[in-house]
């Protein structure tokens, strides 16, 4: 660990670890310090290459976090998330779900009933829908390891003959100024075909990926339908989705 952190920011590395992400106002009242001390904290960590900051808070600095390590964080509102984009999903239709812990819940409020077919490069969503009842597809491919997704060649191939009613996709980050972005670029590709063979492209992800710019962009705010997520953005990336023609869901 870094020698030149204090006590107080060795006490934070230490929870990001065991959590994966920390809040700035449960930080100022366990530390009995002020939100700015926590800010400056949260600043020199990231300097270090050990957090990165987002809306409120901080996560885990890693290109790919595992799917077992991020499952539980901000569970209700992925839940939230994930049930409220479901509910756009109309009889019959063709859609394309792709990996992430919030479109997974996306997968898990799909209703069988409605005699739709799933196209995913997910693992975790295409054991999720299996026994339910729902057609489903998964491409081919290489497998990241830490997300369970295929992505590669293989995988796009295999997709582009479909053309989906609507997708759901997930992103590390969305900024005002990067638009949706990705941590990994092969997983990136397989989001920008999957927007590309889309009547409807539809983001869910929490406010904790509000501000992150992650180094691959797969879509400007313009080139998506909606962002189905559980809190407004702040006035600049609210302004800027508005801008842009993208509706912010609320869930």
């Amino acid at each position: 660990m870094n020698a030149t952190l204090n006590d107080r920011q060795r006490q934070i590395v230490d929870l990001l670890q065991a959590e994966g992400e920390v809040r700035v106002t449960e930080l100022r009242d366990s530390l009995s310090v002020t939100e700015m001390t926590i800010r400056r904290d949260l600043e020199k960590l990231e300097a270090a290459g050990i957090a990165k900051r987002t809306f409120g808070g901080a996560i885990v600095l890693g290109k790919d976090i595992a799917l077992q390590e991020r499952s539980g964080f901000m569970i209700d509102q992925k839940i939230r998330i994930g049930r409220h984009a479901a509910e756009l999903i109309l009889p019959g239709e063709s859609v394309f779900i792709d990996s992430g812990t919030t479109t997974l819940q996306v997968a898990r409020h799909i209703k069988p009933e409605y005699n739709i077919t799933v196209v995913t490069n997910a693992l975790n969503v295409a054991a999720e829908l299996i026994g339910r009842g729902v057609t489903t597809l998964v491409t081919g491919g290489i497998m990241v390891e830490a997300t369970s997704s295929m992505v590669g060649p293989i995988a796009a191939q295999s997709m582009t003959d479909m053309a989906f009613d609507r997708v759901f996709l997930g992103a590390t980050g969305v900024s005002a100024l990067h638009g949706f972005s990705n941590s990994n670029v092969n997983e990136a590709e397989i989001k920008r075909l999957a927007i590309k063979r889309a009547a409807d492209v539809n983001i869910v992800l929490d406010h904790t990926k509000f501000g992150v710019k992650e180094l691959f962009s797969f879509a400007p705010l313009a080139g998506i339908n909606r962002l189905i997520t559980d809190q407004s953005p702040a006035d600049e990336l609210r302004h800027a989705c508005g801008e842009a023609g993208l509706e912010i869901v609320l869930a």
